[in-house]
């Protein structure tokens, strides 16, 4: 037989170590910001009452992030009334806590109506992580220990202003740039060099809108690679490697008292959406030196809810406030419409869609345009009661575990096929 050579061992030990890095969830919506997984080998049915539930914990803490996981941790922020707001470090392989770092404290407490508490997601980029505080405290916390490397602060430092139920915004990290948006006339979208915190640019957004509550997302269209935002005002569009404002959108902020989720974007459209508001779709394109955003269409009967949209070839499957949909991305035209289990966010891994619903229910639909296929749904056990505030935290898949957070509850479930052929 012939000897196996030391660049073959090591060609499998880096094509291993890369697929599971591809299961991981790093940052808020996934790898790529978009709320899809490349993982394979998942249940296709839940049994009746639900995945499997290998743990769950009550002491994560008050507010609505969503974790972030990574090899063998899950990172989270939580708050411990309004004097305090902390990252944390919990094992996948039981919950426990493995450190607790403090950032600040909990942001603009007198809102109304009251819902204060953490609400950022971490995004974790090798051996570090950043966290943004509901406050504005901005962090690079090294994920192995917990120990803060620098801190901001965005009201401070950039003249940062958060809308009324504070900041709520995942930062980005894209290269060697960490982009975050302070809000406000002076900076209104911030890019730092991610190893210490030194400004790259400033972007003084005209109109100066406070900052929303969705996460920048990276595109490339029109000849540009473009940071979009959904401010208080509308949604924007600036260059990524300089600042300068390129292009707004307004009519789907129209109305609306908090722009929540996070833009979608396709071959260079973009589809923004308030519950009150309403759904439209931009097509950018180069005009001159700047960039041109035609509307395609505006409706108010589409996904609208806060837990967002998600695109799997030509279709969105998102949620209204009371029922779940399938549209044509480009085009808007409605393909089904079921009330499944109400508003809730949406994550896509292996053709299927997973649902936290905002009443505590988690469903499973198959990612098809035929019809609403369910797979299986329940409630996990020991939920904070469901009324005001709600079930807001996005569900997560990495690793063949499913992640659920409600409050200071946690649940992991596995949702692994054991009969599937990886």
């Amino acid at each position: 037989m012939k000897p196996i050579s030391r660049i073959s061992v090591l060609a499998v030990v880096v094509m291993t170590t890369s697929a599971a890095l591809a299961a991981d969830w790093p940052q808020w919506r996934g790898p790529k910001r978009d709320g899809k997984s490349e993982e394979k080998g998942l249940l296709k049915q839940w049994p009746e009452g639900g995945p499997k539930l290998l743990w769950q914990v009550k002491d994560a803490g008050s507010g609505y992030s969503t974790p972030a996981v990574v090899r063998d941790r899950l990172y989270l922020l939580g708050s411990k009334g309004t004097d305090e707001e902390f990252v944390q470090a919990r094992a996948v392989a039981d919950g426990k806590v493995l450190w607790t770092t403090p950032i600040g404290k909990v942001g603009n407490p007198q809102q109304q109506p009251n819902y204060p508490g953490a609400r950022s997601t971490t995004t974790v980029d090798g051996d570090v992580l950043y966290a943004l505080g509901s406050d504005g405290d901005l962090a690079c916390i090294e994920a192995a220990s917990g120990k803060v490397k620098w801190a901001k602060n965005l009201r401070k430092d950039f003249g940062g202003s958060p809308g009324t139920w504070a900041y709520a915004e995942s930062p980005l990290v894209d290269g060697d740039k960490l982009v975050v948006t302070p809000g406000g006339a002076q900076a209104t979208i911030v890019a730092l060099k991610k190893d210490g915190g030194d400004v790259v640019w400033k972007s003084a957004v005209p109109g100066g809108d406070n900052a929303g509550y969705a996460s920048v997302i990276p595109i490339e269209t029109a000849g540009k690679k473009q940071y979009v935002q959904f401010l208080e005002k509308g949604l924007v569009g600036v260059d990524a490697e300089t600042g300068k404002f390129l292009w707004r959108y307004e009519a789907t902020a129209k109305g609306s008292p908090a722009n929540i989720p996070t833009p979608v974007a396709r071959d260079g459209l973009v589809y923004s959406a308030t519950n009150m508001g309403g759904a439209g779709l931009v097509k950018l394109t180069a005009a001159g030196d700047g960039v041109k955003a035609e509307q395609v269409y505006f409706e108010k009967k589409l996904p609208t809810a806060i837990g967002g949209s998600v695109v799997i070839g030509d279709n969105m499957y998102g949620t209204t406030g009371t029922a779940m949909m399938c549209v044509d991305f480009a085009t808007g035209k409605v393909k089904w419409s079921d009330r499944g289990i109400g508003a809730g966010a949406v994550l896509y891994a292996d053709g299927l869609l997973f649902v936290h619903g905002e009443r505590g229910e988690v469903a499973l639909v198959e990612a098809t345009p035929e019809a609403y296929r369910e797979k299986g749904r329940f409630t996990p056990p020991d939920a904070p009661n469901v009324g005001q505030p709600k079930a807001w935290a996005y569900p997560v898949v990495a690793n063949g575990r499913l992640y659920l957070r409600d409050a200071d509850s946690v649940w992991c479930y596995d949702v692994r096929d054991p009969n599937a052929v990886n």
